[in-house]
């Protein structure tokens, strides 16, 4: 049975801990080892970590260091997404302030929690002025069969929105979302998904 996942296109440092407390906040498994600025890991290896992860669903990271070409974290994403033993149910695509093509996302969440038919700029802030969110490892999602693609500001930032000293509020209300959407069940988040501003 395929493993059900959550892609997030950024890994850097302060990324990976803001990623890695909200997939706690929602009973998430998280492959710390995909955590990297560039994404450290080649795509197989990163599948096979998936494959023994405790329990769905599994949120990896993938990040190319701002390259707007198709860098490791692409690469390595792309052959996640089409390994036939995973199931992509969603992915959190990071903006960066960067020269990419950019990807059209179904909803965005924006730096105060609030779920929008638009995307996001790096500080979280709604683009009214655009269909597409910018980041530097979201192009290669242009090519994949993907669910959902949620935008989301800088993950762990957002003028301290996002910090996850505090809980990882935005983060973690998009992770959720993500779930609900993918028909999944999973036991209830350690706090109120409801943000505040």
């Amino acid at each position: 049975m395929p493993r059900k996942v959550i892609l997030v296109t950024d890994g850097d440092t302060i990324a990976q801990q803001t990623i890695e407390t909200a997939a706690k906040n929602i009973n998430a498994r998280t492959i710390s080892a995909s955590g990297g600025n560039p994404t450290p890991l080649k795509g197989e290896k990163i599948v096979e970590l998936i494959k023994q992860a405790e329990h769905d669903p599994v949120v990896v990271m993938f990040d190319d260091r701002g390259s707007p070409r198709k860098g490791n974290g692409e690469t390595a994403l792309e052959i996640v997404a089409k390994h036939h033993d995973i199931e992509v149910i969603g992915v959190l695509a990071v903006a960066s302030n960067t020269n990419a093509e950019g990807v059209k996302c179904d909803y965005s969440i924006t730096r105060d929690g609030k779920i929008i038919k638009a995307p996001v700029d790096k500080t979280g802030r709604p683009c009214w002025y655009t269909k597409k969110i910018l980041g530097d490892t979201v192009d290669i999602l242009n090519e994949l069969d993907i669910p959902i693609i949620i935008g989301i500001g800088d993950i762990g930032k957002m003028d301290g929105k996002d910090d996850y000293h505090n809980g990882a509020r935005i983060t973690t209300k998009a992770l959720q979302y993500i779930i609900s959407r993918g028909g999944l069940k999973n036991e209830p988040t350690r706090w109120n998904t409801k943000c505040q501003s």
